[in-house]
């Protein structure tokens, strides 16, 4: 079995179905206040701020995106001290989102494909956990806010995304 093969299969089917809630969000839910936590726009752009992350070898070959907003990928508390909500101004459009979107799927094959997966250490501290593993943990994170998206825009639309076992690029 071919280990890189299915991890970038199920990232591009992980991102595919985020993209789905992206699209499918309705302009007055983008920006809207919710009681489950953070607004839709902040979510997406926090699940594909951590798959851009986590796709480095370590922290210290990350490169932000080029529209990177400092704090905008942290959803609560900034997880150090003084451990305050983030600093958040404009928030991102659905057009800048699906662009960041399509710039983390772009890097995926090449991303995967410049891992050690045997990695005993996936190279963010904060993780106490080998490569493979940390990768298999960053699928099912997008794939965990693509479904809280898509629960949040069904509410409102009767829309879901659709189940993607598999990408179609695989």
């Amino acid at each position: 079995m071919n280990v890189a093969a299915a991890l970038k299969n199920q990232y591009h089917a992980a991102l595919a179905t985020l993209r789905q809630a992206i699209e499918q969000c309705p302009d007055e839910l983008w920006t809207a206040a919710c009681q489950a936590g953070p607004p839709f726009w902040q979510v997406a752009y926090h699940a594909l701020f951590f798959t851009h992350l986590y796709l480095q070898p370590d922290e210290q070959a990350f490169r932000p995106w080029q529209h990177h907003r400092d704090e905008y990928q942290f959803l609560e508390e900034i997880p150090w001290p003084p451990h305050r909500p983030p600093n958040l101004g404009e928030p991102y459009t659905k057009e800048q989102v699906l662009e960041y979107w399509a710039a983390c799927d772009d890097m995926i094959d090449a991303g995967v494909e410049g891992l050690d997966l045997s990695a005993a250490a996936c190279g963010f501290g904060w993780y106490k956990m080998p490569k493979l593993e940390h990768q298999i943990m960053n699928i099912r994170h997008i794939q965990d806010h693509a479904a809280q998206l898509g629960a949040r825009s069904r509410a409102v639309t009767g829309l879901a995304p659709r189940w993607l076992g598999t990408s179609s690029k695989g």
